[in-house]
């Protein structure tokens, strides 16, 4: 009303409707525009508008009459809310001439004149201790003063009210709800009771924080406790075993934390005393929320399963020892004496930490002989890692044996481990370990004396764990004496020497090895013989064998192959061609192997005219490996470039 129309007459027939009409509803928000109508009549306005807000200036909750006056989600004042509670109302005569006291959004102010609204009155109340603003607005100027302050009070009052009876009306229908969902889980819970009580299995509900609810009558029956004893704080400390109750303790907190279902295996104690193995199932209970509300847990009994896994365990243990003590050298057929004075080192060494080199001729089975002694150590369930320094050129065999770190070199892209760390725990079989080059060498003796090895690029020394064993051809104390190998490193490689015995020496195994050899290739292309003629025994018994095992492996493949019968035959003329000749440019008479060595690779070179790689070159004329020529070559430093050059001169 206009300040002229002296002091207003309140309609009290239509404050009457207007109460009875908010404090029926359960919704105010619905029925906004229709207060605001009779509203209308008590205090005229073009826009009515309720507010809540949080402490922050957030809406909380919003009414509108109309949609015509701009929207906002946050609203601060530029007055405390101390100021405001204590004044109760903020009017605007014209909001062309004076500011409201809204920092808020900045162009609120704007917006409403652009909306075309002129003056303003706020009623600042609480409904239920939450801040509370009523808004008149109009599109006249000076549309309010302090005479409608009583009116508009007596209506925020009336909201205020209605909205209290809204929230109330709202919670007394949650506590409803909330009794009606406990009344109807109490009554499916009573009826699971009686299903559950007649399963087999052993079954207990549990609170959220694992607290026990309900035990069935078979987990009663079994474990001879009552009700109240399940119940009880102590009760798993009677009933798990007690082995079992750090590691339960853990298991199902870690599990109830995680809210899935999960299991457990534990043994419980019968009423007699006696524990059994049983697998607890757990799973959650959720409300129409989500919220865990029950844990069910079923125990399963699986003694019969775990004692039945432990016989097979047993058992298959003392099969692996009783096959480990019968044919800890299964593959390693003969029973010659030179043979089995071997094999009875290697019992004897197996057993120990100790260094093994073992010596003989290629071919002899050296890495058979490796195997079976890491099978019969203590080490046997680690790991057995075989490298062939002769087949890793010079440039890569640290790397490749102690591992690099990132930028190393060109092409080290990433850490990785080197053979020492992958065997770290087990074994490492260094074969041809004769050809390691000088650097590597140095590496080598350090890991054996200190048990330590460092990456390369790294400064960090690494502790490992390896048991070494180490093979080669060569004559090491002759490649000591000839400069090509560490004096140091073979003292400490030759802690126990095993010297495998060549073919030639072991005659009598040769017919016990044509049979397991034939048996094997003969299962392996699908042929079934039953005989060897004694001729081919005799023949093979006469044979030198230059290449040994592998030799004689290499002959009866070859022949299984060919066999069209069930006799095995071998043609005789395999076995007449000698060993390759030196040729004359060897023929001299030489000091040492490594002498010898080099006197053969440069014959080869010369041949060769300095080629190294490829079929007509020396490798493949020499039948060794390019990077173990390469190897060789430098170590005994032979410079090729001598036989290109003579070729190049002779063009």
């Amino acid at each position: 009303m206009s300040p002229d129309s002296g002091a207003p007459v309140v309609d009290v027939e239509s404050s009457l409707q207007l109460l009875r009409t908010i404090s029926e509803v359960l919704d105010i928000r619905g029925v906004f525009p229709r207060v605001s109508e009779i509203v209308r009549r008590l205090l005229p306005h073009d826009h009515l508008q309720l507010t809540f807000l949080d402490k922050t200036g957030a809406v909380v909750m919003q009414a509108r009459s109309t949609d015509g006056f701009p929207h906002y989600d946050r609203v601060t004042s530029t007055v405390s809310m101390a100021e405001r509670r204590e004044k109760g109302f903020a009017i605007c005569g014209d909001l062309t001439q004076e500011r409201l006291p809204i920092a808020e959004p900045a162009d609120l102010q704007d917006r409403m004149i652009a909306a075309g609204f002129r003056s303003f009155l706020a009623i600042f109340a609480s409904a239920r201790e939450q801040a509370m603003t009523l808004s008149f607005v109009s599109k006249r100027a000076n549309a309010f003063s302090t005479d409608d302050l009583p009116v508009a009070r007596r209506i925020a009052d009336y909201i205020a009210l209605a909205v209290s009876h809204e929230q109330l009306a709202k919670a007394e229908r949650r506590v409803a709800e909330a009794h009606a969902r406990e009344e109807q889980l109490r009554t499916s819970e009573q009826e699971l009771r009686g299903i559950v009580d007649a399963i087999p299995q052993l079954i207990v509900v549990r609170k959220p924080d694992g607290t026990f609810l309900y035990a069935n009558r078979s987990l009663l029956e079994y474990s001879g406790f009552t009700v109240d004893e399940v119940m009880a704080s102590d009760f798993r400390t009677e009933f798990v075993h007690p082995d079992d109750r750090t590691r339960l303790h853990e298991e199902r907190r870690e599990g109830l934390s995680r809210v899935v279902p999960f299991e457990i295996e534990q043994r419980l104690r019968r009423k007699d005393g006696q524990y059994r193995w049983f697998v607890v199932r757990y799973h959650p209970l959720r409300d129409e929320d989500g919220r865990i509300v029950r844990w069910y847990a079923t125990g399963t009994d699986i003694d019969e399963r775990k004692r039945a896994e432990e016989r097979m365990r047993n058992e298959t243990l003392a099969l692996r020892e009783d096959i480990d003590r019968a044919s800890m050298f299964e593959e390693i057929v003969g029973s010659s004496p030179a043979l089995q004075r071997v094999l009875a080192q290697a019992a004897k060494v197996a057993t120990t930490d100790a260094t093994v080199l073992i010596l003989g001729e290629t071919g002899t089975g050296k890495e058979l002989l490796a195997r079976a002694i890491h099978r019969r150590s203590g080490r046997a369930t680690r790991a057995f890692i075989r490298v062939n320094c002769a087949a890793i050129p010079p440039s890569l065999i640290a790397s490749e044996l102690f591992g690099h770190e990132k930028g190393a070199f060109t092409g080290a892209l990433q850490r990785r481990l080197g053979r020492f760390e992958a065997a770290d725990g087990g074994t490492i079989f260094l074969d041809e370990v004769g050809d390691l080059p000088p650097e590597t060498q140095i590496a080598l003796l350090r890991v054996l004396q200190e048990r330590e090895i460092e990456r390369v690029g790294s400064s960090h020394p690494l502790t490992v764990d390896v048991r070494v064993l180490a093979a080669t051809n060569r004559d090491l104390e002759a490649a000591v004496e000839g400069g090509t190998f560490r004096q140091d490193l073979y003292y400490r490689l030759n802690v126990f020497p095993i010297q495998m015995p060549p073919m030639r020496e072991r005659a009598d195994d040769i017919p016990v090895l044509v049979q397991y050899l034939v048996e094997r290739y003969a299962k392996r292309v699908g042929k079934n013989i039953r005989n060897i003629q004694k001729q081919t025994l005799e023949l093979f018994q006469g044979y030198d064998w230059p290449g040994n095992v592998r030799e004689l492996q290499n002959v009866i493949e070859r022949a299984v192959v060919l066999c069209e019968g069930e006799t095995f035959v071998v043609d005789a003329s395999w076995l007449k061609a000698g060993p390759p000749q030196p040729s004359q440019r060897t023929g001299h008479q030489v000091t040492t192997l490594a002498q010898g060595e080099k006197a053969m690779i440069e014959a080869a070179l010369a041949e060769c005219h300095g080629r190294v790689s490829g079929p007509r070159g020396a490798a493949a004329k020499l039948g060794i490996p390019r990077q173990t020529l390469e190897s060789k070559i430098k170590a005994l430093q032979i410079d090729k470039l001598v036989y290109q050059r003579t070729l190049s001169g002779r063009q």
